[in-house]
């Protein structure tokens, strides 16, 4: 199955049909869960009981949303899809109408307008509010307005063009500036993506820090096809440690250290793996080779008593 990214644009991709399909997967559903709560984990809030005012970019159906909720959290997402943003307003309805003693006021849905209504029940626990917005144009809202960013599976977009005026790095450096600006001083923003490639995440690396922010990359379970997730953490305190990363050992209690620091110049910064050199060439394998050879018609040497022959290490 090829990458979302390659088909198109994020609009276009997550059509009507596709926003339904993705909202009702239980393993979805799950997985979002799952990061959610580690992107909130890697926020580091203090265990003060307050509730923070956090943005959520690329909220899409509103699942990392209802786990910010459910922590307690103040919330603002924003969506290129449509179609997403309309499965998110029936989500919140749905949850607001499921539990007594709340009522419900239909979630804001502009476009590029941070000014919209907070949805609040009756003993004042706040859903969230919905944005229709592209965040590779910036972020449209007042300096200093969050205590704090997730975004989930969402910034690997822009790594991708879809039209002649769409340059990835521009949008990225677009993106982290108004992030700059609308973080409170002293807030943290945890961003997962899917790079396709080991360049795509120093990209988006190298756009962070030139913009002024602090951090690195955390990688968990960097050894699974299936569990890896990267997570791109960003402060603005540049003695903050990249947190320790889970890994197949976390189910034990115990953490691997695999986060990755990208510094200015977008060097990773980590311990070199030697890879293991694969099997070598048997002499089977090489007179067998040069025999198809000579059956294509190709001038081959002749055998000899050296052929396939191993050489020592050193002369």
């Amino acid at each position: 199955m090829s990458r979302p990214e390659l088909t198109g644009s994020a609009s276009l991709f997550y059509n009507a049909k596709e926003a339904r399909k993705y909202d009702s997967s239980s393993r979805m559903v799950g997985i979002q869960r799952e990061i959610t709560l580690r992107a909130i984990e890697l926020l580091h809030f203090p265990d003060d009981g307050k509730k923070r005012f956090l943005l959520d970019i690329g909220c899409g159906s509103g699942l990392s949303g209802q786990v910010l909720s459910e922590n307690g959290h103040i919330w603002v997402g924003c969506d290129v899809s449509r179609d997403m943003l309309d499965v998110a307003n029936e989500r919140l309805a749905d949850a607001a109408a499921s539990k007594p003693g709340r009522s419900h006021n239909s979630m804001a849905d502009d476009d590029d307008d941070s000014s919209s209504s907070k949805e609040e029940s009756a003993n004042g626990t706040v859903c969230g509010d919905l944005m229709h917005h592209d965040m590779g144009s910036g972020l449209p809202f007042r300096p200093g307005t969050f205590d704090g960013c997730i975004s989930i599976s969402a910034l690997q977009w822009l790594c991708y063009s879809n039209s002649a005026g769409q340059v990835p790095k521009q949008r990225l450096m677009r993106f982290f500036s108004s992030l700059y600006q609308v973080l409170r001083r002293g807030a943290r923003a945890v961003l997962q993506f899917y790079p396709e490639t080991a360049e795509q995440a120093i990209l988006i690396s190298e756009c962070a820090a030139k913009v002024g922010f602090a951090g690195g990359i955390v990688v968990d379970y960097p050894n699974s096809a299936k569990a890896k997730k990267h997570y791109l953490v960003l402060s603005f305190d540049r003695s903050t440690k990249t947190p320790a990363a889970l890994s197949e050992t976390s189910l034990l209690g115990e953490k691997g250290d695999y986060g990755v620091r990208v510094d200015q110049t977008g060097k990773k910064k980590g311990k070199h793996v030697r890879k293991k050199k694969g099997g070598g060439k048997t002499k089977e394998w090489i007179l067998q080779k040069k025999e198809t050879q000579r059956k294509r018609g190709k001038d081959v040497k002749a055998d000899t008593k050296f052929t396939g022959r191993k050489r020592p290490t050193r002369f």
